[in-house]
């Protein structure tokens, strides 16, 4: 399968035909940019190319009314007065004669889209549209909206294909109140949405774009709204909010298929998001999604106003779909303040709805922050807030994206003789490239150690510096000594100056104290044995009462610990070690290889001991890339677990700051 791609230029032909400062921004340049930045990256060339179709009335009409689709259908007929006096009964949004035609073509991409996806004609795609449509209503138009792109394809792929669970991401940064309305009440379709609220005062200034609003009757829960409150926000908030609430109720819910409201006004520059946010975060948040649903991931476009940040974050959003590496995140200081109280805010309005959050040690059960300070007026803001808002907003610049670079092999594979090799993985010969490493190992690692163990250490060695000098993505080896090998790695890789071991080890064993001695090597191990052995900054013991078979519970350590502290240690390596005995699932072990290639480059070298043979292919596939298969419902972990993962999150967190979930109760700083 591949990567589906749906554009048309016939959805650029519409603009605004009168003065209107709220609507100059919405301009047909959106589509031409973002088309034009995938075609100079070589991006559509790697994409199947996907025909557009209009909408036809029974498929708007799974959303919308039908005396608004008939309304709508008489714009084409309109002159420019009546035009204007149409456009008045909604807000913030224009008609044009030729509207009525693209709205339909949007409808109908992102319908086209869901078929491909559902089809499995396609693994995943992206459709450039425009008209947007996550802020129209059921009867009618807004935010330069006509029809909802999204929510029509999400009821149209419950209708047609039968699907029980569909999570919507709205990554906009205008609340798509359009979609939240639209499923409300519907358990099916979890919606989640961040958007630039401060406090009620931005557009489209809802009280139903607050936190404490989780949808209604057998919806409750499924509504999910993170209000920012302020601007500026960064890389570290974005991540933040994704680790600590969206992906452990994403993976709760399960979804069968993932539509994303991909809109772009939420990275920096753009002037109607003042946000900082760098077009790169997008190939991660992208990615970080990718695991759910057997990767069927249909992003959609919305917003995006400044047609810089718009067109690389498109591309970033593409090569992601597309299987590419991952540019590295630097400088993630930690949420802001504001974050963390509405991160605090919407978790502690979820947790009785959500067994991830239930057992959540910081979470107060009074109304907390973000409703204090709405209601307290304007009259007790700072002065630093005041002088804030008084600035004239400033133009942002940002590097431009570093290119993403695929190494000629994907992944390479160790193997002992006899032991078949997966489909599309190299093989390190028995020959190859031992020179270097042979004396080096007798002298330093392996004195005593015949000269087969000897060999099968100095492939792995080669296998690293392959990824070093990016000749090879990632690497699975099949090892007589999973722990031996682990440590010999470690050592080998911080003679380099500038080498970040990040050592993720699974099952019991000890971790030689001289690994993480020197803030080279960043250890967590998931294990049942609770020893005497205190944690530090750079080893992370999490001892699950019922070891790593407890899917619930590892999953609780993969997105509260495990996905900050990699992102905030930012390694020039990942070691997967699997030890024997570990009794981790291989589904839960597969998301685990998955969501660790968010790190490095992709530079993920697994170790796995060598009667462990079965595991060897379905690693190898999502080293490949393919997505892991879907854990089902995740029921709840049990409440000691739970609570010793949050415990532990809480302790380290003032060492990394990427696990803060709650903002000081002593005042603090509104810096990252």
């Amino acid at each position: 399968m591949g990567t589906a791609l749906i554009y048309d230029e016939e959805m650029t032909k519409y603009k605004l035909l009168w003065v209107d400062p709220a609507c100059k921004i919405e301009v047909p340049e959106r589509l031409t940019v973002s088309h034009g930045a995938l075609v100079r990256n070589g991006l559509t060339d790697r994409c199947i190319c996907l025909p557009v179709r209009e909408a036809v009335d029974a498929e708007i009409l799974l959303v919308h009314s039908e005396e608004y689709l008939e309304a709508v259908k008489q714009t084409p007929h309109m002159t420019l007065e009546d035009l204007k006096e149409f456009t008045l009964q909604y807000g913030d949004v224009y008609f044009h004669p030729n509207i009525y035609h693209c709205a339909k073509l949007a409808v109908g991409s992102a319908l086209q889209l869901v078929d491909s996806v559902l089809m499995g004609k396609v693994k995943n795609g992206m459709a450039l549209v425009r008209p947007p449509g996550h802020h129209s209503m059921r009867s009618a138009a807004n935010g330069f909206c006509v029809f909802n792109n999204v929510a029509i394809a999400a009821q149209y792929a419950k209708q047609k294909y039968g699907v029980k669970r569909i999570l919507i991401v709205d990554w906009d940064i205008h609340h798509g109140q359009g979609v939240q309305y639209c499923f409300e009440d519907d358990p099916s379709v979890l919606y989640f949405s961040w958007h630039r609220y401060e406090h009620q005062k931005f557009w489209p200034n809802l009280k139903d774009s607050d936190y404490d609003i989780v949808g209604k009757g057998e919806g409750a829960g499924f509504n999910i709204n993170v209000p920012w409150n302020k601007v500026g926000m960064e890389n570290s908030d974005y991540l933040s909010v994704f680790c600590h609430l969206l992906l452990p109720i994403a993976y709760e819910f399960c979804p069968d298929l993932v539509l994303v409201c991909a809109g772009f006004d939420s990275a920096i520059g753009d002037p109607e998001g003042e946000m900082c946010a760098t077009p790169d975060i997008f190939a991660h948040l992208t990615y970080l999604l990718m695991n759910l649903a057997e990767g069927k991931l249909c992003a959609v476009l919305e917003g995006g106003y400044n047609l810089t940040s718009l067109a690389q974050s498109v591309c970033q959003t593409v090569q992601t779909l597309l299987g590419d590496p991952l540019p590295p995140l630097t400088n993630l200081t930690g949420p802001c303040r504001s974050t963390l109280e509405s991160l605090q805010c919407v978790r502690a309005a979820h947790r009785q709805h959500w067994s991830c959050l239930r057992h959540a040690v910081d979470l107060p059960t009074f109304e907390i922050s973000t409703k204090r300070i709405k209601l307290s007026g304007e009259g007790n803001k700072d002065e630093a807030e005041v002088g804030e808002e008084q600035k004239s907003p400033e133009e942002k610049i940002w590097p431009e994206p570093p290119k993403r670079i695929c190494p000629p092999v994907c992944s390479a594979v160790v193997l002992p003789d006899g032991v078949v090799c997966p489909d599309a993985c190299e093989r390190l010969s028995s020959s190859e490239d031992l020179g270097p490493h042979l004396l080096t190992l007798k002298n330093d690692f392996l004195k005593d150690a015949d000269d087969g163990a000897v060999t099968a250490l100095s492939r792995v060695f080669s296998l690293i510096d392959k990824m070093k000098n990016n000749e090879i993505r990632n690497g699975l080896a099949l090892v007589g000594d999973a722990a031996m090998t682990m440590t010999c790695v470690v050592q080998y890789v911080a003679a380099e100056v500038d080498s970040r071991v990040f050592l993720v080890c699974v099952g019991n064993g000890n971790i030689p104290s001289h690994v993480i001695e020197d803030g080279k090597t960043l250890v967590v191990q998931i294990k049942d044995e609770d020893t005497e052995e205190q944690g530090s900054k750079y080893y992370v013991p999490v001892c699950l009462k019922k070891g790593c078979t407890d899917t619930s519970g590892f999953a609780q350590a993969m997105f509260s610990l495990l996905l900050p502290l990699g992102y905030q240690y930012n390694p020039s390596l990942v070691l997967l070690v699997r030890m024997p005995g570990s009794g981790v699932c291989d589904i839960m072990w597969q998301q685990l290889t998955g969501l660790l290639q968010s790190f490095a480059h992709g530079h993920t070298l697994v170790l796995l001991q060598e009667d462990d043979k079965a595991c060897v292919g379905p690693t190898a596939s999502i080293l490949l890339g393919n997505p892991a298969p879907p854990l089902g419902q995740l029921p709840a972990s049990l409440k000691e677990d739970a609570e010793a993962v949050e415990r532990l999150r809480s302790r380290l967190q003032a060492d990394w700051n990427l696990l803060l979930t709650t903002a000081p109760e002593n005042g603090g700083t509104d810096e990252g």
